[in-house]
């Protein structure tokens, strides 16, 4: 699974995801994209499991490239246990998202199983996502 080499602060504050992606926002190494709709955090288990499914659907043919990395570590204090005492352990790590950002894409592959193995990974995102081809990237809804 995907996580930091090393991090220069253990635990980081929550932070906010306000307005749109400022970069990452168009289909740069592909033909086709998987764009986020809405804000949130992706955990690096999603991303595993979407790479997963898209690479099964493509059978060794063509590229993927994941254009999200999870570098926020995720704070969690066991259950049960009072108030006080400190921040609680790192967990696992996510990806913040906004608006706009391509997470996925693919290249090297026709175009009806590019669109299918997006669609697959769509179901593994906790956020809104649609497929967008390298052109019609830069739009926004």
């Amino acid at each position: 699974m995907l996580m930091p080499k090393r991090v220069k602060w253990r635990k980081q504050m929550r932070g906010r995801m306000k307005g749109k992606a400022l970069r990452g926002a168009e289909v740069s190494f592909g033909e086709y994209g998987l764009q986020a709709l809405e804000p949130g955090w992706v955990t690096a288990r999603q991303i595993e499991a979407a790479r997963r499914t898209i690479v099964r659907e493509m059978k060794r043919r063509g590229k993927v490239w994941i254009r999200i990395f999870p570098a926020k570590p995720y704070t969690h204090k066991p259950p049960e246990t009072r108030m006080g005492s400190g921040k609680g352990n790192v967990e696992y790590y996510v990806a913040v998202v906004k608006p706009g950002r391509i997470m996925f894409e693919v290249g090297g592959l026709d175009s009806d199983i590019a669109i299918q193995a997006l669609k697959n990974a769509q179901y593994k995102f906790s956020i809104k996502t649609k497929i967008v081809g390298r052109q019609d990237a830069g739009e926004q809804e």
